[in-house]
């Protein structure tokens, strides 16, 4: 690269053209060869300005490039080095980490023997019976604190909302009584709500009542059943809505 360098800064290459043309215009002249119009002469003389322009743009962006190309592998040498002394700081604390795990592995079984080696077999070099009851407590405190801590918590408690449509007989039947026998009703896990009398038709209306109850303590079956025992005020019942909450 340095040879081309310094053979494109060498002017002559670039006022070559010049010169081919002044031999060539001698030649013609001397051959009664008509030259060519100074236009044409002035037009290849900017052809040849702008080629020259082009040729040192170019030259500079090859020296830009190579400035670059310098610049990346010196941050690449940088890295490698980095690279080799993180593998050479990871290796003996890979090594440390298996042989640790290794350890309990590699502990030699002893045999109880009558007489002088019982002594030595009472020592435990690596003293894993009583971590492993250290441990074991640990644990079982753990376990006996989350039981506690979700003994506390309140269990849920399954309820849902329902709508009741309760008919009477004829229109002479009293809905004041009705109702007040409807609330009457009183079960473990039943709470009655707001009620309305809704027309049904020919002067004949409703008893419309909602309830909260327990789905494990009330059912609907069963809620029917005690409302239909007032039978002289209760025609039918209906379940509106029912929704769980």
């Amino acid at each position: 690269m340095s040879g081309l360098q310094g053979l494109a800064q060498e002017n002559i290459w670039f006022d070559k053209s010049r010169y081919d043309e002044a031999e060539k215009r001698f030649y013609e002249g001397e051959n009664g060869i008509p030259q060519t119009s100074q236009s044409q002469n002035a037009s290849k003389s900017e052809d040849q300005s702008e080629l020259v322009s082009r040729l040192k743009s170019l030259e500079l962006d090859n020296k830009n490039l190579h400035k670059v190309v310098d610049d990346l592998r010196a941050v690449l040498s940088k890295l490698e080095t980095r690279m080799a002394v993180l593998e050479k700081s990871q290796a003996p604390a890979s090594k440390t980490v298996t042989v640790t795990k290794a350890a309990p592995v590699q502990k030699p079984k002893v045999e109880k023997h009558n007489g002088a080696d019982d002594d030595d077999d009472d020592i435990d070099l690596f003293g894993s019976d009583e971590e492993d009851e250290e441990a074991e407590r640990i644990k079982a405190e753990r376990v006996k604190e989350y039981a506690q801590r979700k003994a506390k918590k309140p269990a849920l408690i399954a309820k849902s909302s329902i709508l009741l449509d309760v008919k009477p007989w004829d229109d002479e039947t009293d809905m004041s009584k009705l109702e007040e026998c409807v609330r009457s009703i009183q079960m473990d896990g039943l709470l009655w709500g707001a009620s309305k009398l809704v027309p049904v038709g020919y002067g004949i209306k409703k008893l419309q009542i909602s309830c909260v109850v327990e789905d494990d303590k009330v059912g609907t079956d069963i809620l029917e059943e005690e409302i239909t025992k007032f039978e002289d005020y209760v025609q039918s019942v209906d379940i509106a809505a029912f929704n769980k909450i």
